[in-house]
């Protein structure tokens, strides 16, 4: 049976955000250009704010998003927004199906490094 024959899966916008907030903490995680990322940086959400169904002839549809993170400070804060808008294109591409033209990324808030022993409490200098 051909492709337009068969009907089309509705994909939410819901599940689109998920993706896109998972491939920023995966981002986040892995670092960018292969520097392990700063402990504390993380992603918070992400939403869909503009798309564009599939084409009846089978070409991807499109969406556009905006993702929240929370990164530490000091950091390569751009080098950062470039590895989320990267991973979060591919991701979304590849399990979604979406092709992602903008990525706009939002950082939320900038705060000390948090330490990875001590399960997310500051240390610093004290007086």
């Amino acid at each position: 049976m051909p492709p337009a024959d068969r009907g089309a899966t509705r994909i939410s916008d819901k599940v689109i955000a998920k993706v896109a907030a998972q491939a920023a903490h995966e981002a986040l995680s892995t670092g960018a250009d292969r520097d392990p990322s700063p402990v504390g940086a993380r992603s918070r959400h992400a939403s869909v704010f503009g798309r564009r169904g599939p084409g009846p002839g089978g070409e991807l549809g499109s969406a556009r998003l905006r993702v929240a993170v929370e990164l530490p400070y000091p950091s390569d804060i751009g080098a950062q927004a470039r590895a989320v808008r990267r991973q979060v294109a591919t991701r979304v591409r590849e399990l979604v199906g979406f092709a992602v033209p903008d990525v706009a990324v939002d950082v939320e808030q900038l705060g000390p490094p948090r330490s990875a022993d001590a399960g997310g409490t500051r240390k610093g200098r004290v007086r």
